[in-house]
């Protein structure tokens, strides 16, 4: 990052509402390990406290449980200890990405009928041009790779039929698609095209719903925010929910303020990052989804900051993820307060062109420094001395806010 040294921000003055915390991150389909979100805040939240005139430092977590580490903070002379965990699923997400060449393409034609046959695409677009558009990349980069495959082996072909009858040598020329195949396989890595169906794929496969070993692990993650929550010494359980994590963030929470554990705690807080909610909210058999939505939106028994930005084309940049997905009801929704990061704002001219291309890194921006920092500043909110309810009290939805909605009026919840 370019970093800009500016001025030391003004925090918000005593009294502290926060010594204690307690953060659970929900990762997006990642099949990478948790210690690679432990380098990450360790490198930018260094950054952004050089930034921004506050101290921050990060050691090993101690204990059991999820894999996590501790933050110790020092903003404006007060000081705060946040444990961050990381609420992993990556193996369930490694071992959605097994499928080989052939598999892909089965899949690739599977999803597409499922986004298409059920009209969810067309209502996508309508609702974000820029995530359709990532939806739509790796069919037309798998389709175009199997095109360059096949042109490769139809040359192959026409140069052995010179030597051998046409059938012969056109049959031989197809033993270049494989290799050619696996060959953009493994440099998926710049590319994500494979990454990206694989994802589409895992929350289409069952139309919506989440499969039975996801299920369990959500009630496993509500559980430990629970035990979280009646811990007398934290003074806020913060969950963080990123890309399609925020869709299970939102299923766990309504598990435990179901359950009853949130009852008369205003310390439970719930930050979405870049929700991507509508690729499975659209699906028709999501119904379980909208209803946590519904009943989340409607609870007083936490507080709801939705964050998006329109520079990050992976989201659905300040769509309501409630209102979008035909749940909010018809009286009484409190949440989510939905802002805006304002990528083009909080960064300088030079890092936002710098990553305007780069898809990916704005999508993970959320979670890394700025150096033209506003309102919104995730190490302040994760290790910062308020909760993010006094952080953000009083604060209202963007002006610019989406509540459209363009599922059918029989897929809404009544």
């Amino acid at each position: 990052m370019n970093v800009e040294r500016v001025a030391p921000q003004t925090h918000v003055p005593a009294p502290q509402s926060v010594r204690r915390r307690q953060v659970f991150y929900i990762p997006g389909y990642d099949p990478f390990p948790p210690r690679r979100y432990r380098e990450l805040y360790r490198c930018e939240a260094a950054d952004q406290a050089r930034i921004s005139g506050y101290k921050i430092s990060q050691s090993p977590r101690k204990g059991d449980g999820p894999y996590g580490w501790t933050v110790r903070s020092d903003v404006d002379g007060a000081s705060v200890t946040s444990e961050i965990m990381i609420l992993e699923w990556s193996d369930i997400v490694k071992s959605s990405m097994q499928a080989g060449i052939a598999a892909t393409y089965l899949l690739l034609i599977r999803t597409a009928w499922i986004y298409l046959s059920t009209g969810v695409l067309f209502r996508l677009f309508r609702l974000r041009a820029g995530p359709g558009i990532a939806a739509m990349y790796p069919v037309v980069m798998l389709l175009g790779q199997l095109a360059i495959a096949l042109g490769a082996a139809w040359l192959m072909g026409w140069g052995l039929a010179h030597l051998l009858p046409n059938w012969v040598a056109y049959l031989l020329g197809l033993a270049v698609v494989p290799p050619i195949l696996q060959g953009f396989r493994r440099i998926d890595g710049r590319f994500f095209v494979h990454y990206l169906l694989l994802d589409f794929a895992f929350t289409a496969k069952h139309k919506g719903r989440n499969p039975p070993e996801l299920e369990a692990r959500l009630d496993r993650f509500a559980d430990q925010i629970a035990a979280a929550l009646a811990d007398p010494a934290l003074d806020e359980v913060l969950v963080v929910g990123h890309s399609s994590g925020v869709h299970l963030a939102v299923s766990v929470l309504a598990r435990v303020i179901r359950g009853g554990h949130a009852t008369g705690h205003p310390k439970l807080a719930f930050l979405s990052l870049g929700h991507a909610v509508p690729m499975q909210s659209y699906l028709p058999q999501a119904r379980g989804v909208r209803e946590d939505l519904r009943y989340l939106s409607t609870s007083d028994a936490l507080f709801w900051l939705d964050v998006t930005a329109p520079g990050d084309g992976c989201s659905y940049a300040l769509c309501d993820p409630v209102s979008s997905s035909g749940a909010a009801p018809k009286t009484g929704k409190r949440w989510p307060v939905v802002i805006s990061a304002a990528f083009s704002e909080s960064l300088s001219p030079e890092t936002f062109r710098k990553y305007r291309r780069r898809y990916f890194r704005l999508h993970f921006q959320y979670l890394c420094a700025f150096d033209r920092p506003r309102d919104y500043d995730y190490f302040l909110i994760t290790a910062g001395p308020l909760s993010l309810a006094e952080r953000f009290r009083g604060r209202k939805s963007s002006a610019s806010t989406s509540h459209a909605c363009y599922l059918r009026a029989d897929e809404r919840l009544p």
